[in-house]
């Protein structure tokens, strides 16, 4: 794992060790300057080009910005990127492989509730991308994607992790603030309710416009916002935001080619 000791890299090893899916002895990372205080019997080393000559899979946990000067050669290895933007074909070329996966789990790997969407290049065999699917689900859930436009797509979706529901929790608090609640009653009750939205989702495996159009149907209170926040363009704000994310992850992309 290049960069095994970011948050993510780091997020990603814990959880593929806590879940028995790699044992710590055969897991290989890599770090900028201090040696980490973590995943003591995993191997350590300075040198992205020796741990790729001593792994059978490589996994590329490092910013966009970073990846342009790493130059390793992964030798016709299994390659997954975790980065954002970086096409398989750029991703090949640079790597010298033509068995590549891109990927991109968000934040909540930490806490084993990521959504991963991946694509893997043609050479990728059956047997590896069964290998793929039993990594991310160590971390939460996954979906082999049909194209490279769909995982732009998904880099705003769900690569943006918790940033969105923080983002309405954060404008709720604004405004319980605005009229006069404490801070602290004011989170608690903002925080319990994104929670408790989301367990009750996942529990029941409902369908979010089920849940709303049960809101609007009942005709009270709750309908009555959702209206007035829908005729305020809040659809219109969430879709130009995805859009704007996904037109980042195509630059990403577009400035990776030019290396």
């Amino acid at each position: 794992m290049i960069g095994g000791n970011g948050w993510l890299g780091s997020a990603l090893a814990g959880a593929v060790l806590d879940a028995g899916f790699v044992k710590p002895q055969d897991l290989s990372l890599s770090y900028r300057s201090k040696l980490p205080d973590r995943f003591g019997e995993a191997f350590w080393t300075l040198d992205n080009q020796a741990l790729a000559d001593r792994s059978d899979v490589v996994i590329l946990c490092v910013r966009p910005a970073d990846w342009r000067d790493l130059n390793v050669d992964v030798k016709g290895k299994l390659l997954i990127s975790v980065m954002a933007g970086v096409p398989l074909d750029s991703l090949s070329d640079h790597h010298q492989t033509a068995c590549v996966v891109r990927s991109l789990p968000n934040a909540a790997v930490e806490i084993r509730r990521s959504y991963t969407p991946w694509i893997a290049t043609p050479k990728v065999s059956e047997e590896e991308r069964t290998f793929v699917r039993a990594l991310f689900e160590t971390c939460g859930v996954q979906d082999e994607v049909r194209s490279e436009t769909d995982m732009d797509y998904f880099t705003g979706l769900s690569g943006s992790g918790p940033a969105f529901p923080a983002l309405l929790a954060d404008a709720m608090m604004r405004d319980a603030l605005s009229r006069g609640i404490p801070v602290a009653m004011a989170r608690r009750a903002v925080n319990t309710l994104i929670i408790g939205a989301g367990r009750l989702m996942e529990m029941h495996e409902t369908c979010p416009t089920e849940i709303v159009q049960t809101f609007l149907d009942y005709r009270g209170t709750t309908a009555v916002a959702i209206e007035t926040m829908r005729a305020a363009g809040f659809e219109t704000a969430i879709a130009c935001g995805l859009t704007a994310a996904f037109e980042k992850s195509v630059s990403l992309g577009d400035a990776s080619k030019h290396l």
